[in-house]
């Protein structure tokens, strides 16, 4: 079994836009057991037992990549009420577009009183950066999104302390122990 560095990524696949038919093409990428260590260290979570994502690379206006797809993968993670650790499973959909940076414009070629184009229905495509897309990271970044910032396990609930051991725990409590007597 080899390590994962710290400077790789902790799931690579590139995928050039040389290697993608006209027609598309179909892919499947799992995660090895290494790769799934190396996710779960990445997210900062006990584990990822699974991680699995289908996904169809087509051509885009020539020369770019549309991706879409879903993710599907099992974590384990660490509940915030109780802090006890639980298992769960995610589903994401993948779309992504990416194309090849654009060099701006001379402004000598545009006139000063001639607005940018500015088109608002669409986020900007993601950089092709030369002629390739990491499909690995792009599926790592998906899977750290759809992780719960906050996980609770499924039942669980949070007690609030209550009675005289309550004030103590209460920040504002000590504080106002500092605070001199006949001060409202």
């Amino acid at each position: 079994m080899t390590a994962i560095s710290k400077s790789q990524p902790p799931l690579s696949r590139r995928l050039a836009l040389a290697d993608t038919p006209p027609e598309g093409l179909e892919l499947d990428i799992s995660a090895t057991p290494a790769e799934c260590a190396a996710l779960a260290s990445h997210n900062a979570i006990p584990a990822v037992h699974r991680l699995h994502a289908e996904l169809r690379a087509q051509r885009w206006r020539g020369d770019g990549l549309k991706i879409d797809g879903e993710l599907r993968a099992s974590v384990r993670q660490t509940c915030v009420a109780t802090l006890e650790e639980f298992d769960s499973e995610l589903v994401e959909p993948i779309h992504m577009r990416f194309a090849p940076p654009q060099e701006e414009a001379p402004r000598s070629r545009r006139r000063h009183d001639e607005p940018a184009e500015i088109t608002l229905d669409d986020d900007p495509p993601d950089p092709l950066i030369g002629g390739a897309v990491d499909l690995g990271a792009m599926v790592s970044e998906f899977l750290t999104l759809a992780l719960d910032p906050y996980p609770r396990k499924p039942g669980a609930h949070f007690n609030e302390p209550s009675g005289e051991g309550a004030q103590i725990l209460s920040p504002f409590a000590a504080l106002g122990r500092l605070k001199p007597s006949g001060e409202p």
